[in-house]
């Protein structure tokens, strides 16, 4: 990753005014902004984009507000926290006695946003089903209750956000086209953080701001070597997980100013095991050569791995006698390395198992993936 240079961390950072709860100055935000002024005034549907932790229902708030709609309610339902069996009764409710332990009727998430905005997070996992029965009431207004016979009328605008391809969705038939144009009419994608660098001093500011409230502290800023750190980084979980380190260390601190050393736990943590990367279970070795060791991200300072280290971690930095101990880089090859031939032949040794496929071509599940993608090949 190409190194830039670190942001000034001046005595106390300029608080920047979130709009919606949205924060940032950099052009992306203000176009997100533009958006959500624009598209407030509509009532077509809405598919809002993004990788978790950029703030997509943030966006979906906004346009509620932005909307003619405010005065009325605005409900979330998060399409990945409920069972298929109960799906259509959350969206469109139940009538007494239509299933196994319906004691009583239910308004559905329709029913009880009428005249306002039905906020539907990770779409994508909505179960096909339940797709053809959205798609109605978006096409002509009309739904019934689970177990009724009278059709209810909804006046409800639906504002959809994902982190999946959509397209991809169509394409591997997880998700209906149909749908899927009905749903995207307009269109807001939230960009990553680390597409928007210049917006995590502001961010940092803000946070800082809230603990202080939160806890009664008065943390005034970062050290510069801090904010250099926090600059490089990638923030894979964005915004949230900005917020979540910024807390974790901010509880930790006992002066006014937070230097690097206080972020050293954190930095070891992303470095054993990088975003995305789950399978602790696995040999050091095997970690390596899958790639879990080596993260794109490669902090400018010494890389710690808490595994080696004798004294462990205690509060103000290193136990004595804890000497940081490098990583070893694993193998890589660059992408022209990455014939056809090769990726089949290792998906076929790999049962076409991607992550164990990446092992054995000694590159990062990632890579491969884009690589393949780049080929054409499709796994079988």
């Amino acid at each position: 990753m190409t190194a830039r240079s670190a942001p000034d961390a001046p005595e106390s950072f300029p608080l920047a005014r979130p709009a919606h709860g949205i924060l940032g100055t950099s052009a992306a935000i203000r176009a997100v902004l533009q958006k959500i002024a624009v598209y407030g005034r509509a009532d077509a549907p809405v598919l809002v984009t993004g990788e978790t932790g950029t703030g997509k229902e943030l966006v979906a708030r906004a346009l509620h507000v932005e909307s003619p709609r405010a005065r009325s309610p605005f409900l979330a339902l998060n399409c990945s926290a409920v069972g298929e069996d109960l799906f259509e009764s959350e969206l469109f409710g139940h009538e007494r006695g239509s299933f196994t332990g319906a004691h009583a009727s239910h308004r559905g998430r329709f029913e009880r946003a009428e005249g306002g905005t039905l906020f539907l997070d990770e779409v994508g996992d909505m179960p096909l089903r339940v797709q053809a029965k959205l798609l109605r009431v978006l096409e002509d207004g009309t739904y019934e209750r689970v177990g009724g016979e009278r059709e209810m009328r909804s006046d409800v605008r639906v504002v959809a956000a994902t982190n999946r391809p959509l397209e991809r969705g169509v394409e591997e038939r997880w998700f209906r086209e149909d749908l899927f144009h009905r749903l995207a009419v307009l269109r807001i994608h939230v960009p990553p953080l680390r597409e928007r660098r210049e917006d995590v001093a502001v961010l940092v500011a803000h946070f800082l701001a809230l603990f202080n409230a939160r806890y009664g502290k008065g943390v005034r800023r970062l050290s510069p070597e801090a904010m250099h750190l926090l600059d490089e980084y990638p923030w894979p979980g964005n915004v949230r997980e900005l917020r979540n380190v910024l807390e974790r260390v901010h509880v930790e601190s006992t002066g006014e100013v937070i230097a690097r050393s206080a972020f050293l736990e954190w930095e070891a943590e992303r470095w054993n095991l990088s975003p995305g990367a789950w399978n602790v279970g696995l040999r050091d070795e095997q970690r390596v050569a899958a790639g879990y060791l080596a993260p794109p991200w490669r902090p400018s300072g010494p890389v710690v791995d808490m595994r080696a280290t004798p004294g462990g971690w205690a509060p103000g930095g290193w136990s004595a006698g804890a000497e940081p101990q490098a990583l070893p880089a694993k193998a890589s090859r660059k992408p022209k390395e990455l014939t056809e031939e090769a990726i089949r032949a290792a998906l076929r040794e790999a049962g076409d198992n991607l992550t164990q496929a990446a092992a054995a071509l000694g590159v990062h599940r990632a890579t491969l993936y884009r690589r393949m993608k780049a080929l054409g090949i499709a796994r079988d």
